[in-house]
C-alpha cells in the first residue's frame, strides 16, 4: 500500500501543515531519506577496521590501500558542487534515486573486487552516488516539512550522523570477523533496494525547474586535479623521492591543473565558479577554511589508524577495535547539541577554541599513551575527549563562516566548506597513512604484505624478541600521532581569527543549501 504523501502544492507546503508536529507524510518521507543517510554515512566509517584484511587479503601496503578511503572522500568533494545543478536539472526525487544506484552498484562491484586497484575504483564509484545522497535527500525532507518544521526534520536525519561512528566500526568489525569484508559492501544491496523501492512510492513526483548552468570547467580542473596532486605527493613522502617520473609528472600536472582551477574561478565575468574563491576574501570564510582544514587533515586521519593499533598490535579482533572505538561517537554526541547552542550564545570563535583545545588532550594522549600495553580505558577515555571535542569544532566552525555572509552567499560558502572538509580528510587520510607507513619502514618493520607482514605468529619467535617487535610498532603509531598532533595545534592559528561574538541578528530560516 502506498503511504500518504506529503501535503503538498507545487510550491512547497500548505499553510496549515507549516508549522506543529510531523504527521505522516513526512515521516514517510524521513523515513525513505534516512535509509539514505545510513548507507552514506555508516560506509565512511566502516571501512577503516577492515583495513588490516585488505592489505592482508590483496598483499598491497597501507600507502596503498588506504586509497579504499581516500578515493571515496574524494569522490564525495567531486560531486558536492555538482549536486544542486543536477537537482535542478532532474528534479530532487530523480536525483536522489539516480544516487542511491550508483551507491549500490559501487558497493556491489567492491564486494566483488579482485585487486586493490578494483576496489579503489569501485569506492570512487560508491563516492560519486554517496555525495549526493545526503543533499538530495536533505533537500526533499526540507520541501515535504516546511521551513517552520525544519528544526523537527533535521534532529530525525541527525541520528544516524550521531550514529555512524559509533555503529559503523562495530557493524564492520563484526562483518569483517564473522562472514567477510566484502559484506561491509554487499549490505549496502538490499539496504539501498528497499530505499529505491520507497522513493518510487511514496516521494511525490518531480518537477524540474533547470536554472544556472554547470561550471564544467571548473569541475574537470578541479576533480582530477586534487586526485592527482594528493597521490603524487603521498606516493613522493612514501618513496622518500619526489624526484621519480611516478612522482613528479601527477604532482606537477595536479599542481598545474589545481591552478588552472583558481585562474578561472577568479576569472571575470565568471558568474556562476564551481567554489566561489571570491568569499575567502571575507576573513571569516578564510579562517574558518583554514580551521577546517587542519583539522580534519588531523583528525580523519588520526581515526583511520587506531583500529590499526588495536588489530596489529594488540591482536584484537576487527569487532572488538570496532567496540573500542565507539567513545569517539558518544563523545560527539554529547556536544554536538550543546556546540550548536554555545554558538549561538557565545559566538563561534569561543566555541571553537575550547573544542580545538579539547581534541588536542584527547590526541595527546594517543601520542604519549600508544604503547604495547596501554590501558585500554585511558585509551578509551582519550577517544570520548576526542569525541567531545570534535562535536564543538566542526560545525561552529562552519558556523563562523556564514556568520558575516549575505544571504544569497551562504550557498556558495556552505558548498565550498564541504568540499574542503572532503579533502581534507582525503589529504590527512593519505598523509597519516603514508607517516605511519613511512615510521614502520624506518623500524625495519616489513610492510609489503600488509599490516600483518610484520607481526610473525605466535611461538615462531622467543618471546623477548616478539615484545621488541610489539614495542617498534607501537612507537611508530605513537609518533605518527605526535604529527597530527602538530596539525591540531597549528589550527589554533586560523581560529584565533574566527569571531567570537554572536551574530547581530538571526539569520532567516531556509532549506539546506545544495549548490
Amino acid at each position: 500500500m502506498t503511504a500518504p504523501a506529503s501535503p503538498q502544492t507545487a510550491d512547497g507546503p500548505k499553510a496549515e501543515d507549516s508549522g506543529g508536529g510531523l504527521d505522516r507524510g513526512v515521516l514517510a518521507v524521513a523515513m525513505v531519506v534516512v535509509l539514505g543517510a545510513i548507507m552514506s554515512i555508516l560506509d565512511v566509517t566502516v571501512v577503516n577496521v577492515a583495513l588490516k584484511h585488505l592489505t592482508e587479503d590483496f598483499n598491497t601496503p597501507l600507502a596503498t590501500i588506504q586509497w579504499v578511503a581516500t578515493g571515496y572522500t574524494l569522490a564525495l568533494a567531486t560531486v558536492i558542487p555538482v549536486t544542486g545543478w543536477a537537482s535542478a536539472r532532474f528534479g530532487t526525487k530523480r536525483l536522489y534515486m539516480i544516487s542511491i544506484t550508483l551507491f549500490v552498484a559501487g558497493s556491489a562491484l567492491a564486494g566483488m573486487a579482485w585487486s586493490a586497484e578494483s576496489l579503489i575504483a569501485f569506492r570512487v564509484l560508491q563516492g560519486l552516488g554517496g555525495g549526493m545522497i545526503m543533499p538530495a535527500g536533505m533537500t526533499i525532507l526540507t520541501q515535504a516539512a516546511g521551513a517552520q518544521r525544519v528544526g523537527q526534520v533535521m534532529s530525525i536525519v541527525g541520528i544516524p550522523m550521531l550514529l555512524g561512528p559509533i555503529a559503523g566500526p562495530i557493524l564492520g568489525g563484526w562483518l569483517v570477523d564473522d562472514v567477510s569484508w566484502r559484506w561491509i559492501f554487499y549490505i549496502n544491496v538490499p539496504i539501498g533496494a528497499v530505499a529505491l523501492v520507497l522513493a518510487a512510492r511514496i516521494l511525490k513526483r518531480d518537477q524540474p525547474r533547470p536554472a544556472e548552468r554547470l561550471d564544467f570547467l571548473g569541475l574537470v580542473l578541479l576533480s582530477p586535479g586534487l586526485a592527482a596532486l594528493i597521490y603524487g605527493l603521498a606516493t613522493g613522502a612514501e618513496k622518500s623521492d619526489f624526484t621519480l617520473p611516478g612522482v613528479l609528472v601527477p604532482t606537477v600536472a595536479g599542481g598545474a591543473l589545481v591552478l588552472g582551477f583558481v585562474a578561472h574561478a577568479l576569472r571575470r565575468g565568471n558568474t556562476n565558479p564551481l567554489i566561489d574563491l571570491r568569499l575567502f576574501k571575507r576573513r571569516s570564510v578564510a579562517a574558518a577554511s583554514g580551521t577546517l582544514v587542519l583539522f580534519a587533515c588531523a583528525f580523519f586521519g588520526a581515526m583511520l589508524i587506531l583500529p590499526l593499533y588495536y588489530q596489529t598490535v594488540r591482536g584484537e579482533t576487527a569487532f572488538a577495535a570496532g567496540l573500542l572505538l565507539a567513545p569517539q561517537g558518544f563523545g560527539a554526541m554529547v556536544t554536538m547539541p550543546i556546540g550548536g547552542k554555545l554558538t549561538d550564545k557565545l559566538g563561534p570563535g569561543k566555541v571553537v577554541l575550547v573544542g580545538l583545545a579539547i581534541v588536542v588532550a584527547g590526541v595527546a594522549g594517543f601520542a604519549t599513551q600508544l604503547t604495547p600495553d596501554a590501558s585500554y580505558w585511558a585509551l578509551g577515555a582519550a577517544l570520548f575527549v576526542m569525541g567531545l571535542g570534535m562535536g564543538m569544532t566542526m560545525m561552529p566552525t562552519m558556523s563562523a563562516a556564514m556568520q558575516t555572509l549575505q544571504h544569497d552567499e551562504v550557498p556558495r560558502a556552505s558548498t565550498s566548506l564541504n568540499i574542503i572538509q572532503q579533502v581534507a580528510g582525503s589529504i590527512g587520510t593519505a598523509f597519516i597513512a603514508v607517516m605511519l607507513a613511512t615510521q614502520m619502514r624506518d623500524r625495519g618493520l616489513d610492510l609489503g604484505g600488509g599490516m600483518g607482514a610484520e607481526t610473525p605468529a605466535a611461538g615462531q619467535v622467543p618471546p623477548e624478541i616478539m615484545a621488541q617487535i610489539m614495542t617498534k610498532m607501537a612507537d611508530a603509531f605513537q609518533t605518527t600521532y605526535w604529527w597530527s598532533l602538530g596539525l591540531l595545534v597549528l589550527a589554533f592559528l586560523p581560529a584565533l581569527l574566527l569571531p567570537r561574538k554572536k551574530p547581530d541578528t538571526v539569520p532567516v530560516e531556509t532549506p539546506m543549501p545544495m549548490h
